[in-house]
C-alpha cells in the first residue's frame, strides 16, 4: 500500500516535471512492480512484454491509428469551411446565430475528426473572422470556438472514448453509441447557454441576415460526403454491419476519397498524412504501454482493494461515492488536462466503479465529459491557450470570460448523464443485442 502511494506521488512529480507522460507512466509502473513482487524486475519484465506485445497485436486496436488516419485527412480536406457555411446559412439569422453555427460546426467537425484540439485550432481560424465581420463580442467568439472545439473528445468517433476502451477492454462500439445522447444534450446545452448570454448581452452577438431556403439547401448540398460519411460509420456500428476496427478502415478510406475529390489531395499531402498519423498514433500508444504497466503495478500493490475496503466502511451510498470520484476529477483538471487525466486515473478508480456495480461503458461516457471540462478548466485549459496562439491579439482575460458560461454548463451536462444512466446506454442495448 505505502508502495503504491509513494508510486503515484513519483508519478505526479513527474508528470509536473515535465517528464513525457509514457515515460512516467511505463518507469513507474515497471520499477513499482518489480519491487512490490516476490521475483522483482524478472517478473516486471516479464509483464511489461507480455502487456505491451499483447497491446502491439492485438487485431481490434488497430481502431486507433485508423480514426487518427481518419482525423488527418480530414484536415487536410478542408471540410471545416463547409460545415461552418452551412450552419451559418441555417442558423445565423437567430441571436447568437454565429456562435449557434460555430457550435454546430464544431460538433460536425468533431464526428469527422475524434480530436479537441484539432476542431478548436480549426475552428477558431474560420468561424472568429466571420463573427468579427458581424460585429461579435472576441469574449464570445473564442468562448464558443473554445467549448465547441471541446466536443471532440465526446462525439463519436472519439479518441478519449477508444482509448478508455483500449484501458479497459471495453467494446468501443458500445462506447460510440453510448455518446450519441450526451453529444446531442452536450449541443444543446451549449445553444441554450449562447441564448442566455445574448439575452443578457444582445449586443455580444447580433442577428446575421436571413438565408433564402434556396441558399440553405445549396450549402447543405456542399457537405453531402460529410454527411455520408458520418451516417456510414456509426449506421454500419449501430446496425452490426461492420465492427469499431472495420469502421476505422471504412472512415479513413472515405476521408481520403473526399480529399481526392475535393483537389485536396497530392502524393506529397498523402505522405505527410501517413506521418502525421503515425507519429500521432506512436504517442498514444506509448502512454497506453506505460498506463498497461501502470495498471498492473496498482493492481499488484492493493491499492485498488484499499481504498474499495476503505469506500465500504464510509456511510455513503454508492452514487455519492460516484459524485466525490467525479468531484475529484474537477479539482486535478485544474492542474492536468484531457488524456493525460484518463491514463493516469483510470487504473485507480475503474475498478472501484465496477466494484460499486455500475456499468463502465455509461462511467466511460461520464468520465469523458468530465475529462471534457479540464481543457476549458482555468488555468490550464489546453483549448484556451490553442485559441490565444492562433489568435494572440486576443486578450487572455476575455477569451477565459467567454469560456466560463460554457464551464459551469458543463456541471448541467454531467449531473444529467449521472442522474439518467438509462439515456447513455439505450442506444447499446437497443443496437448491439
Amino acid at each position: 500500500m505505502l508502495t503504491a502511494i509513494a508510486g503515484l506521488v513519483l508519478l505526479l512529480i513527474g508528470f509536473f516535471s515535465g517528464v513525457p507522460l509514457g515515460v512516467v507512466l511505463l518507469t513507474v509502473g515497471y520499477f513499482g512492480f518489480a519491487f512490490v513482487h516476490p521475483n522483482g524486475f524478472a517478473a516486471a519484465t516479464a509483464m511489461a512484454g507480455q502487456q505491451i506485445v499483447g497491446l502491439a497485436t492485438d487485431f481490434q486496436f488497430s481502431v486507433l491509428p485508423l480514426f487518427v488516419l481518419m482525423g488527418t485527412f480530414v484536415n487536410r480536406a478542408a471540410l471545416s469551411d463547409d460545415l461552418y457555411e452551412v450552419a451559418y446559412r441555417w442558423l445565423g439569422h437567430y441571436r447568437g446565430g454565429l456562435a449557434l453555427a460555430t457550435i454546430a460546426a464544431c460538433a460536425g467537425f468533431a464526428a469527422i475528426c475524434g480530436s479537441s484540439l484539432a476542431t478548436a485550432a480549426t475552428m477558431a481560424r474560420v468561424a472568429v473572422p466571420s463573427m468579427r465581420r458581424y460585429d461579435y463580442a472576441d469574449w464570445l467568439s473564442t468562448g464558443t470556438v473554445a467549448a465547441g472545439g471541446a466536443l471532440g473528445m465526446l462525439v463519436p468517433p472519439s479518441g478519449a472514448l477508444i482509448v478508455y476502451g483500449l484501458l479497459t477492454q471495453e467494446d468501443i462500439a458500445k462506447l460510440f453509441l453510448a455518446a450519441i445522447v450526451p453529444a446531442l444534450l452536450s449541443v444543446a446545452v451549449y445553444f441554450c447557454v449562447v441564448q442566455v448570454v445574448t439575452l443578457i448581452k444582445p449586443a455580444a452577438g447580433p442577428r446575421a441576415p436571413k438565408a433564402p431556403w434556396g441558399v440553405r439547401m445549396r450549402a447543405l448540398a456542399q457537405v453531402w460526403g460529410v454527411l455520408v460519411l458520418f451516417a456510414l460509420i456509426m449506421g454500419g456500428i449501430t446496425f452490426g454491419v461492420f465492427t469499431a476496427t472495420e469502421a476505422g478502415g471504412i472512415g479513413a478510406s472515405g476521408a481520403l476519397i473526399l480529399a481526392i475529390l475535393r483537389g485536396k489531395m497530392s502524393w506529397p499531402i498523402f505522405y505527410g498524412s501517413l506521418v502525421e498519423a503515425a507519429t500521432t498514433t506512436a504517442m498514444i500508444f506509448t502512454v497506453i504501454f506505460g498506463a498497461l504497466v501502470l495498471t498492473q503495478f496498482v493492481n499488484i500493490s492493493g491499492l485498488s482493494e484499499a481504498v474499495l475496503d476503505f469506500i465500504r466502511h464510509l456511510d455513503a451510498s454508492p452514487i455519492e461515492i460516484v459524485l466525490c470520484i467525479m468531484a475529484f476529477y474537477v479539482l486535478l483538471g485544474i492542474f492536468i488536462e484531457g488524456f493525460g487525466l484518463i491514463f493516469l486515473t483510470v487504473p485507480i478508480f475503474v475498478p472501484i466503479v465496477q466494484a460499486l456495480g455500475f456499468d463502465l461503458v455509461w462511467w466511460g461516457v461520464a468520465l469523458v465529459i468530465v475529462v471534457e471540462m479540464s481543457v476549458l478548466h482555468p488555468p490550464l485549459g489546453l483549448n484556451i491557450y490553442v485559441l490565444k496562439s492562433i489568435l494572440p491579439e486576443v486578450p487572455l482575460k476575455q477569451i477565459f470570460l467567454g469560456v466560463i458560461p460554457f464551464f459551469l454548463s458543463d456541471f448541467v451536462r454531467l449531473a444529467l448523464v449521472i442522474a439518467f444512466p438509462a439515456a447513455v446506454l439505450y442506444l447499446p442495448r437497443l443496437m448491439l443485442r
